[in-house]
């Protein structure tokens, strides 16, 4: 007969709040001077219209407040609670990288591998599930958000598309994401259930 037991945590205690939705979690660990942060890539919130709210990615910071749900993207107010917590004006912390609305990122992970090239290493990737909340498609692709001397630039760009087929139909959505050992990408999609390996070919390799 076996028996389980559980055993509650104890020494907790809240790291940060206003986070909607916080679906992946990495720290950062190259280059040194930004190691050691805590990030994570959150789904905003939907019946805001087409173009808001936005996603984002961002470093995690003790005792920070993002928002939820009363605010977002710093004082913006959810008309559906306003005047509810004045007292919380001015004390919302702006994201890192903010991401086309209702893109749905799901997957984060930092390049540390030496297989792609060295401008590569220390950069982020996010994978973009795609949302139903709008109404031209936005996300089913992978992101390469830049980094530079371990702090984001506020910029991402393309690294993995085509999974849009139409306005219709889309055969693949991207959500979890790694390094391989070998440097290469490990990407997962639910759309029709395939890992894709993306490795680099270049110069002498």
């Amino acid at each position: 007969m076996w028996r389980v037991r559980f055993q509650m945590a104890v020494n907790r205690h809240v790291f940060a709040t206003g986070l909607r939705n916080c679906t992946a979690e990495a720290i950062q660990t190259v280059p040194a001077p930004g190691g050691g942060v805590l990030w994570c890539v959150v789904n905003e919130r939907d019946g805001l219209g087409d173009d808001l709210p936005l996603d984002f990615a961002t470093s995690v910071r003790q005792g920070a407040f993002y928002g939820w749900p009363w605010f977002y993207i710093g004082n913006h107010a959810d008309p559906r609670l306003a005047r509810q917590r004045p007292d919380l004006m001015g004390h919302v912390t702006i994201p890192d990288v903010l991401i086309q609305p209702h893109s749905a990122p799901l997957g984060l992970t930092f390049y540390g591998g030496s297989q792609f090239p060295s401008e590569y290493r220390g950069d982020a990737f996010v994978t973009l599930h795609g949302s139903w909340n709008r109404a031209r498609r936005t996300g089913y692709k992978v992101i390469r958000v830049r980094f530079s001397e371990g702090k984001p630039t506020g910029e991402y760009e393309d690294f993995l598309t085509g999974f849009v087929a139409s306005d219709q139909a889309v055969w693949g959505r991207p959500v979890g994401i790694d390094v391989a050992r070998d440097g290469s990408l490990l990407v997962g999609e639910d759309g029709n259930g395939t890992i894709w390996r993306i490795a680099y070919r270049g110069g002498n390799r």
